[in-house]
C-alpha cells in the first residue's frame, strides 16, 4: 500500500491526475467507483468548446454504464430521431454518391429492445461531439466525494520515490501555488504531455500522412449555418457529410442537429493562419450555393499520426490518452482507446492501494495496454490512407451518361472500401491481453478483425455478453451484474464447486463475487463452466473446475 508523504500543507490525495479531458475525467470516475480518492490538475478553468471527436464506441458506452452515465449520456449530441448516417456528395445541393446507414437514436432503443439473450452489443455506438460529452464528465466529477478538481490550476515540478509522487500547481487566475502528495501520479495530459516530457518518453511512429486528404495539416472549424438544413439538407440528414468533387474535398459533422457543424478542411498554404473568410467560401463551394454562416472557432491539426510511447509508465508514474498514443481521427479511435486506457489502470491502482494487488501488477498497464495502442493507431492509419486514395473523376459533376457512370463508380467505392471506418465492431470489442502475465492462460488467441468482433471466453478478451432476463434495460446486462472486484462466472445448470477459489481470495483480501448463470446459452456462449472476470471485465481465467492451485490462480491474476 502506497504510503502519502504529507507536506507542509497538508495536501494529500490517493491519486493525482495531471489533465482533465475525457481520459483523465474518466480516470478519476473509476477511481471513485472503486473508492479510491484523486485530485485532477487542469490547465483551462473548464472544458475547451471546440468540437473534436464525435464517436463514443460500444466499449466506452459499456464502460460509461458501469459508471451509471450511459443513459444520460445518450441524450447528448444530435436529437432521437436524427439519423446517424454517413453521406457522400458532389456538393450539399446537388448528388448523393452513397448512403452508409448508421440507426437514430430512436432506433437504437428497438433494436436493443428486440436484441437476443446472447447479443454482444448492449451500449450500441453514440455519436455526440466530445465537447458536450467532456462538460457532462466534469459536472458528474463535480458530485463525487472522492474527486478533487483543481481546473485553472497548472502541474509541474515532479517527482517520485519509493514511498509516492509530489508535484506542485500553480493556480492561472491569483498566482497561489500549492504542494500536493499523492501514491501515484497519471498523466492523461494530451499529446504535448508535460508528464512525459518529464520523464523523457518518446513517440515512436508516424507523425503525419501526405495525401490529397486527411493528410498533413488540417484545420478544424466550428460554425453554425441556421438555414443549411432547411435550405439543402432537411430531406437528406445525416451524421457525416462527405463532399467529393474534382475542386475540392470536405468533411461535415452535425453537432446539434439544428444549426451547429464541424467541418474539417486541407488549406492549400500548410502555413497559413486559418481565415473565416477562406472558410466560408470553401462551404459555399461544397453547398453550391451562398448561405448565411457564423464562424465560431478554428482548430489546426496534423492528420495521419501513428504514435505510441515508448512506455506508459515509469515506476509510480503512469500515462494515459493521448499522452501515450495519437491518431488519425479515421475510425474514432482517439479517445476511446484513452477511456479503455482507463478502465485498464484504475483496478490496478485501486488493487495496489487496498493492498491485494500484487508488486508486479502496475507492470502489466504498459504490456497489455502498449501492443493495444499499437494495434488501433496502425488501423486508424490504414483507414485514413483508404480515405486518400479515393479518385475523383474530372467529368463526375457532369449531368450527362459519362457524368452518372463516374458517380455511380466513386459511389460504389466509398461504399465498399470506407465503411469500416464507421463500423470497427472488431477494434471495439476485440481488444485482448494475450501473453499477459497476469492472464492465467496459455490458450491461442483468436483472430484479430477491424471490422468483426466473435465473441470468445478465452482469457484475455472483453467477456462475451448476455441478457439475463427479458428486459433489455439498466440491471439486465450479464456487464450490470458484475462486481466492482473480480466476479466468477458459474455457467451451466450443474456447475462446479467454487470453495477452493472462495476460500483464496479471502485469504488474499481479494474482492470476489459469485454469479451464477444457469441458462444453457449463457454456457454455450463460454464453452466452460468457471470463467473469472476482473474488475475491467476481460477474462483472467476458465476452466470446467476449480484449478488445482486456486491460491496459484489468483497470485497470478493479481500481479503477486
Amino acid at each position: 500500500m502506497a504510503v502519502m508523504r504529507g507536506n507542509d500543507q497538508g495536501l494529500t490525495s490517493e491519486v493525482a491526475i495531471v489533465g482533465g479531458g475525457p481520459v483523465g475525467l474518466m480516470l478519476s470516475l473509476f477511481l471513485d467507483l472503486y473508492g479510491i480518492q484523486s485530485v485532477v490538475f487542469n490547465t483551462e478553468t473548464g472544458v475547451r468548446w471546440h468540437p473534436k471527436g464525435n464517436s463514443h464506441n460500444s466499449r466506452t458506452m459499456e464502460h460509461y454504464r458501469r459508471l451509471g452515465i450511459s443513459t444520460a449520456i445518450r441524450r447528448l449530441g444530435l436529437p432521437p430521431d436524427h439519423p446517424k448516417d454517413a453521406a457522400y456528395f458532389t456538393r450539399l445541393s446537388a448528388w448523393e454518391l452513397a448512403r452508409f446507414r448508421m440507426p437514430s437514436e430512436i432506433e437504437v432503443a428497438r433494436l436493443i429492445a428486440a436484441a437476443n439473450q446472447t447479443d454482444q452489443i448492449p451500449e450500441p455506438m453514440h455519436r455526440a461531439n466530445q465537447m458536450y460529452v467532456e462538460d457532462f464528465l466534469l459536472k458528474h466529477a463535480r458530485t463525487r466525494s472522492n474527486i478533487t478538481l483543481r481546473f485553472g490550476w497548472q502541474a509541474d515540478q515532479f517527482s517520485q520515490n519509493a514511498d509516492g509522487v509530489s508535484l506542485t500547481a500553480v493556480c492561472a487566475a491569483d498566482s497561489k501555488t500549492e504542494t500536493w502528495d499523492a501514491g501515484y501520479l497519471v498523466g492523461c495530459d494530451g499529446g504535448h504531455s508535460a508528464v512525459r516530457h518529464f520523464l523523457g518518453i518518446h513517440y515512436h511512429g508516424y507523425d503525419r500522412l501526405e495525401q490529397a486528404y486527411l493528410g498533413g495539416r488540417m484545420i478544424s472549424s466550428h460554425l453554425r449555418a441556421p438555414t443549411l438544413y432547411r435550405d439543402h439538407l432537411g430531406q437528406r440528414r445525416a451524421w457525416v457529410y462527405w463532399v467529393v468533387n474534382p475542386e475540392l474535398r470536405i468533411t461535415m459533422f452535425a453537432l446539434n442537429g439544428t444549426d451547429e457543424f464541424m467541418i474539417f478542411t486541407k488549406p492549400a498554404d500548410a502555413n497559413a493562419a486559418p481565415d473565416d473568410e477562406a472558410i466560408k467560401h470553401t462551404l459555399y463551394r461544397c453547398i453550391g450555393a451562398e448561405i448565411p454562416v457564423e464562424i465560431i472557432s478554428h482548430q489546426p491539426w496534423t492528420a495521419g499520426a501513428a504514435l505510441v510511447a515508448e512506455r506508459f509508465a515509469d515506476r509510480r508514474i503512469m500515462l494515459a490518452g493521448d499522452a501515450v498514443h495519437l491518431f488519425t481521427p479515421t475510425g474514432g479511435f482517439g479517445m476511446n482507446t484513452g477511456v479503455d486506457d482507463a478502465a485498464n489502470l484504475a483496478w490496478k491502482l485501486s488493487a495496489v492501494l487496498r493492498g491485494w494487488g500484487g508488486s508486479h501488477l502496475l507492470d502489466s498497464y504498459d504490456i497489455e495496454r502498449r501492443p493495444i495502442a499499437v494495434r488501433n493507431t496502425t488501423a486508424a492509419r490504414a483507414l485514413a490512407k483508404q480515405v486518400g486514395v479515393v479518385e475523383i473523376p474530372a467529368g463526375m459533376e457532369d449531368d450527362s451518361p459519362s457524368g452518372a457512370v463516374q458517380r455511380q463508380e466513386v459511389g460504389a467505392f466509398v461504399s465498399t472500401y470506407l465503411g469500416a471506418q464507421f463500423a470497427p465492431v472488431g477494434v471495439e470489442l476485440g481488444a485482448r491481453y494475450d501473453g499477459s502475465p497476469i492472464i492465467a492462460s496459455n490458450e491461442a488467441a483468436p483472430t484479430d478483425s477491424v471490422v468483426q468482433y466473435i465473441p470468445t471466453s478465452v482469457p484475455g478478451g472483453r467477456a462475451p455478453h448476455v441478457w439475463l432476463g427479458p428486459e433489455r434495460s439498466i440491471g439486465g446486462s450479464l456487464f450490470d451484474r458484475l462486481g466492482t472486484g473480480f466476479t466468477l462466472l458459474r455457467l451451466g445448470p450443474n456447475p462446479p464447486p467454487v470453495a477452493s477459489l472462495a476460500a483464496s481470495a479471502q485469504e488474499r483480501g481479494v474482492p470476489l463475487d459469485i454469479l451464477d448463470l444457469p441458462d444453457a446459452a449463457a454456457r454455450e456462449l463460454y464453452g466452460s463452466d468457471l470463467a473469472l472476470i476482473r474488475p475491467d471485465q476481460h477474462i483472467a481465467w476458465r476452466g470446467d473446475s476449480s484449478p488445482a492451485d486456486a491460491g496459484a490462480v489468483l497470485s497470478r491474476v493479481t500481479g503477486a
